[in-house]
């Protein structure tokens, strides 16, 4: 410590205390009286203007103006973002934060705001500044781990903890190096772990760039941690950006990439490694015959090439979620609906908006799936060839024809890839293999089925057009004759062997050639026009063709609606006129046919059928939330071909000025007679503000009326799964190729897992499903925050994670549950960190909390004596 002993030096002058300024302290005060003034007035952009001044000029009132501030802030933001004013907006929050740039709530605040614009990189460093400053700030800490998934990709841990992958790169670098390629540039670094097997390997300089920011960051601090800062330079940039020598002092021998998605091109490797090529590599080799001396005179790529392959497949999941396989769900004729497609289509008359492919873990989809064809090769590609890579896009487009091997519905081309890390060694993405890839999807958007059999030949047409690489079936050969499939065209859907119509006389056994000729005589170009077609969400084309939750809401709204209208002709005969006290007739009046309407609003995200389900009783008014006019125009289409009048279907986002003022009145003298709220995202978390949105709307109803669903009850089980652990974080004590690399990416692991097929999840159950928690939507004061549940242990195992799912209770006698095999929803899990041991017979007990939306779950062994087959204690909020 310093020693307090010692003299000042001589000659140092006491700084002098700062003079008072009776201007400025007036200024001041009657600056602060006016921002006080102002917000009585609700003028919260002078309000601001007057703190902002107040704080510059006496920086000594932070602590006592920190409050009012940031209502103030908060409620100008929420002004200049109703009227569009973004800029203004971050402009008024990077005030705030010169003033209090340690504010964990503004940092969050203005986190939430730019997550909403899409700057997710932003909001994620806001929300991670919060909690570093507050880690127990659960609403930084909610919105953290929403942002996570997008920011640091589940990906990223699941490839850190594939190790045969890492082993095969770090080989292939290795060797390239050691060959004479001692110039590196990793394009899309990541968490920098190829670049450091390059300067690990002994490369004399390693250049590495990153577009997001968040991952730059976090590779910063991985080579810094692993003693290679000044060994690696990282810029913070997009490959295409780069030049010679602003970036890089020259043309390096070697580019490393994985710049590749499940279909191969989605990243835009192919623009990057042409750019390379032509201003940041060495050019290429010209025989591979060439000495290894003169490697550092050339420049190569790792990966050096790819295959792809693909082959048929039938997929129910598929097929829900891409196509309508309905005609009538809730009641509701949908012959009139058009053609609903999801936004995943390569087909030729496919917008900008369309992605040409989905992805999925054929290993892991729901239900399985079945091989028509067997695999086939649709695609070679050479990365150190630059001509090739440039010609990929104007590529003729390859015609291939497919024996079809199985009998099935034709659902979709899946497609995977053999990546060439070198001559030597390649890793494959494709279904049967131990992989962290998943498969690009290309679905089948007809609007019938396409039923194939063994015979037959499937005609693929594959090209790159805009660099993605493309599949499209476009037709079936039966017995030597083509059959289109485009989306406007109706193929024979009739299974073999199969009668249409059970009744009618049966047909004689038909030939092929006259089932070809009933197929291409069934063709209609007509039927579907252009102006019909409407694009919905995958979840929203899962939940159209989900039949039972249509007829729970139907039974639901038949008992709610129905007895509403009984009980108001029952109270409008409770006074009739007395006709024993005048002979007088009374005046006959005339009563408004709205004084006798139920009113109905469903605010459910996306599109829903169930307003005009509603509309369909005769005394019901129905509002729908969908936006979207081309989905309008399917509704009220719908509405015509099912008796709905147009006058009992309307907007309600039509008439709302404000989008956070969605749950009102229908009018000023009415209230609603039932609210459906979107309770639980597709992705299997509460939907945020739930609760709120419930206990307003709790609020808007009539005597009688209900928030549907009125009840939410979360169910759960232990399992033991290492396919969690391995989703969720980097795994195991030692360092990933001898790189520390665990504790930084770490820090982005989230506790719950979302998107997650329950029903296919690789784990062992340790337990039977329980109750864990339940929300009141209709009585708000009775819930609780947090709840205790004793689980007892069926098998012993490793506890790693907590699956759960929702029972959705509409009234007392309906509910749907998001883990029926129908569902839209998918599951999720809280991963528990550390893992539990148990053994069987053990009581487990699981600490549940719920914060807004948030689900966090502790667990802990706690044998003591249990009643029944668990206990349960709760705090109420």
């Amino acid at each position: 410590m310093p020693n307090a002993s010692t003299r000042p030096k001589r000659g140092r002058r006491t700084r002098r205390q700062p003079r008072e300024d009776p201007a400025r302290n007036e200024l001041v005060s009657r600056s602060l009286e006016s921002a006080q003034q102002c917000l009585f007035n609700q003028d919260y952009g002078t309000a601001f203007v007057h703190y902002l001044l107040v704080l510059n000029l006496a920086p000594m009132l932070k602590d006592f103006a920190r409050e009012s501030f940031r209502f103030t802030l908060f409620k100008w933001a929420d002004e200049l973002d109703s009227v569009g004013r973004i800029q203004d907006l971050f402009n008024c929050f990077e005030q705030a934060l010169e003033l209090f740039p340690a504010d964990e709530v503004i940092l969050n605040s203005m986190g939430e705001h730019l997550f909403r614009m899409g700057f997710r990189d932003e909001a994620a460093g806001h929300f991670h500044k919060a909690l570093k400053l507050k880690p127990d700030y659960p609403e930084a800490r909610e919105n953290f781990y929403r942002v996570a998934n997008w920011l640091v990709e589940r990906w990223h841990f699941l490839m850190l903890n594939d190790r045969r992958r890492n082993e095969k790169y770090q080989q292939a670098i290795q060797k390239a190096v050691e060959r004479g390629c001692n110039t590196v540039l990793d394009i899309g670094t990541g968490t920098g772990i190829l670049g450091m097997c390059a300067k690990k390997a002994g490369a004399a300089e390693v250049f590495a760039c990153e577009l997001s920011k968040t991952m730059y960051e976090l590779a910063c601090e991985v080579v810094t941690a692993n003693g290679m800062k000044g060994g690696i330079n990282i810029l913070h940039k997009k490959s295409l950006d780069m030049e010679v020598p602003k970036d890089i002092p020259h043309r390096v021998s070697l580019v490393v990439t994985e710049t590749v998605d499940a279909g191969l091109f989605g990243e835009g490797i192919i623009e990057s490694l042409i750019h390379a090529w032509h201003h940041l590599l060495l050019p290429p080799q010209i025989s591979h015959d060439i000495m290894s001396l003169e490697a550092s005179k050339t420049g190569r790529v790792i990966p050096a090439g790819a295959t792809v392959f693909g082959m048929a497949v039938e997929s129910v999941e598929i097929r829900r979620h891409h196509r309508l396989c309905v005609s009538e769900v809730g009641g509701l004729s949908l012959g009139v609906v058009g053609q609903l497609h999801s936004p995943v289509s390569c087909t030729a008359e496919a917008d900008d908006s369309m992605e040409p492919y989905t992805t999925e873990r054929l290993s892991r989809i729901p239900g399985g799936y079945t091989a028509l064809t067997e695999p086939f090769r649709a695609l070679d590609i050479d990365f150190n060839n630059v001509k090739e890579l440039e010609g990929l896009s104007s590529r003729e487009m390859q015609r291939l024809h497919l024996p079809v091997t199985q009998e099935g519905n034709l659902d979709a081309l899946a497609v995977w890839f053999q990546l060439h890390l070198d001559q030597e060694s390649s890793l494959s993405t494709g279904p049967q293999e131990d992989t962290c890839w998943e498969q690009a999807i290309y679905p089948v958007q007809n609007p019938d089925s396409v039923a194939l059999r063994p015979g037959d030949q499937l005609v693929v047409e594959v090209s790159c057009r805009d660099a993605f690489l493309r599949l499209c079936s476009v037709a079936v050969v039966r017995d030597g004759r083509e059959v289109r499939l485009d989306p406007h065209q109706r193929m024979d859907t009739q299974q073999p062997g199969t009668n249409p119509n059970p009744t009618a006389t049966p047909a004689p056994n038909p030939t092929p050639e006259s089932e070809l000729c009933s197929a291409l005589a069934g063709l209609q170009t007509h039927q579907s026009p252009s102006q019909d077609m409407c694009v919905l969400e995958c979840s929203e084309i899962a939940l159209l063709n989900n039949r039972h939750y249509h007829q729970s809401f139907n039974r639901a709204l038949d008992t709610l609606l129905t007895g509403l209208a009984f009980a108001r002709e029952n109270s409008s005969s409770v006074n009739p006129v007395n006709s024993t006290t005048t002979t007088t007739p009374t005046p006959t009046t005339t009563t408004d046919p709205a004084d006798d309407l139920l009113y109905f609003l469903d605010v459910s995200e996306g599109f829903s059928l169930l307003p005009l389900m509603a509309a369909r009783h005769s005394h019901v008014k129905a509002y729908s939330s969908v936006e979207k006019s081309q989905q309008q125009d399917v509704l009220r289409r719908l509405a015509g071909a099912n008796g709905v009048h147009e006058r009992r279907l309307e907007f309600w986002l039509n008439q709302v000025e404000d989008d956070q003022a969605v749950l009102k009145r229908p009018s000023r003298e009415k209230l609603w007679s039932a609210i459906v709220l979107d309770c639980v995202e597709t992705c299997g978390l509460i939907r945020q503000r739930l609760m709120e949105k419930a206990s307003l709307a709790s609020c808007l109803l009539e005597d009688g009326g209900r928030v549907f669903p009125e009840r939410i009850v979360l169910y759960g089980m232990l399992v033991e799964s290492d396919t969690l652990l391995l989703e969720s974080a980097v795994q195991g004590q030692e360092p990933t190729l001898g790189f520390n690399i665990a504790p930084f990416i770490n820090q982005f692991t989230v506790p719950v897992h979302v998107f997650l097929d329950f029903s296919t999840l690789d784990c062992r159950h340790l337990s039977e499903s329980v109750e864990l928690f339940v929300l009141d939507l209709m009585k708000a004061s009775a819930n609780y925050t947090n709840r205790e549940v004793k689980v007892r242990a069926t098998s012993s195992g490793r506890v790693t994670a907590v699956p759960f799912w929702y029972q959705i209770h509409l009234d007392q006698e309906v509910s749907v549950s998001t883990l029926s095999q129908d569902s839209h929803w998918k599951q999720a899990a809280v991963v528990l960190q550390p893992s539990l041991e148990v053994s069987a017979g053990d009581w487990v007990c699981l600490a549940v909390q719920l914060h807004k939306s948030s689900i966090s779950m502790s667990a802990r062994i706690d044998n003591e004596p249990a009643a029944g087959d668990a206990s349960i204690a709760m705090t109420t909020s």
